[in-house]
């Protein structure tokens, strides 16, 4: 009887997780024909799965996201299905989850900076670590989160395999979506217009990623005011600005703040969620991308700029070092002088730049998702036999 896998791949169209989802199925799909996939899916979401090998199976699930009912609604739904295992790609384990089942947990920050007071914090605490605690294995994508999931929780380095994440492979195509059909030429004149769209004509950092409180936004902020100064008579960078892709603004004030505390008002633009083609055009367009985080799981975004060949600016802490190594200007997050000065040595040192440039692009060939797609498969088959 051949291996039957659910896959819960419901948050397929969320940031973040839905790269990981998307390209682990894909890559999944390049492996062995053998185990027979079933991917449990809303409904939008059907048409995503479409391509796919007759060995993968895509079924809808009615439920409600977010509504109590699913604790007891989806564990019965993935019951008729007879599976050997369930994979569940992020930490949001249904109560009754039929076990056996495999967690990926791509980050502990909900323990370690989401705290409130409340029933309701209390509860997904709770359900947090119940998730880790019952699950056959756990993957985690760095041997940071490892050892933070071992630390907080208690759970035996034998239960948790590491196995990296890795950027998007359409990142490592430098052409814009535009420009596939019409060469080079057509590639350039793409990013012309996607800049010109948003009335961009100088240089600019880059920051692209979630905002919130751990990711250190308003230091960097506080960093690129010190640096304006510093530049503000340099014949290239006088005009430097700073742009901010990301989400929910409105819900982190401090950012806003400290840029109206600086007075760096006209020279920082927050811009939201930007289409994919879009983001590639900003990464490769950018002076320097800036990754000023108190605290990542894996982080990609760093990964995603050297893809794009961006120099990078990243820190020091949690799985930083092991996903950048010497392929990025390390700096101190608590540090906006030590933040500001390794972007500026960054802009002004033509030598460093290039270096970190082409060691971006070495350090790319470290991860890559048909590796991380054959561990994936190695952890179903340990599973399913110790069962």
């Amino acid at each position: 009887m051949p291996l039957r896998i659910v896959i819960d791949v419901r948050h397929v169209k969320d940031f973040g997780i839905g790269t990981y989802i998307r390209n682990l199925i894909r890559a999944l799909s390049a492996l062995d024909t053998t185990p027979h996939y079933i991917l449990t899916a809303r409904p939008d979401d059907v048409e995503e799965f479409s391509s796919l090998p007759p060995n993968f199976e895509t079924v809808v699930y009615h439920g409600i996201e977010g509504h109590w009912m699913n604790h007891l609604a989806y564990p019965y739904f993935v019951r008729r299905f007879a599976a050997h295992l369930v994979h569940v790609p992020l930490n949001n384990v249904p109560l009754l989850l039929p076990r056996p089942y495999v967690v990926t947990i791509h980050d502990m920050s909900s323990v370690l900076f989401e705290r409130r007071s409340g029933w309701r914090d209390s509860f997904r605490l709770h359900r947090f670590r119940r998730g880790l605690l019952r699950a056959e294995r756990i993957i985690a994508v760095s041997a940071a989160t490892r050892r933070d999931v071992q630390n907080l929780l208690g759970i035996p380095s034998s239960r948790i395999k590491l196995v990296y994440n890795a950027p998007d492979p359409k990142f490592l195509d430098r052409v814009t979506a535009g420009g596939r059909s019409g060469g080079p030429d057509a590639g350039t004149l793409e990013k012309r217009r996607v800049l010109e769209r948003y009335q961009i004509n100088y240089p600019f950092l880059l920051y692209a990623g979630r905002i919130r409180p751990h990711k250190n936004i308003p230091r960097l902020v506080e960093a690129f005011a010190v640096l304006r100064s510093e530049l503000e008579h340099h014949p290239v960078y006088r005009e430097l600005k700073l742009i901010i892709i990301g989400d929910e603004i409105s819900r982190n004030p401090e950012v806003r703040r400290a840029v109206i505390q600086t007075r760096v008002e006209p020279h920082v633009r927050f811009l939201g969620f930007v289409p994919f083609d879009t983001l590639k055009v900003f990464y490769s367009s950018s002076a320097a991308f800036v990754f000023p985080s108190l605290y990542e799981g894996f982080g990609l975004p760093p990964l995603e700029a050297m893809a794009s060949g961006t120099p990078v600016v990243a820190t020091h802490v949690s799985s930083l070092p092991e996903v950048v190594s010497d392929a990025a200007m390390i700096v101190n997050p608590e540090n906006v002088f030590d933040i500001a000065r390794g972007i500026r040595e960054v802009l002004l040192d033509e030598n460093l730049r290039q270096r970190l440039i082409a060691s971006g692009y070495l350090q790319l060939r470290q991860f890559s998702w048909e590796r991380a797609a054959a561990e994936v498969l190695e952890v179903y088959r340990e599973v399913a036999a110790s069962r």
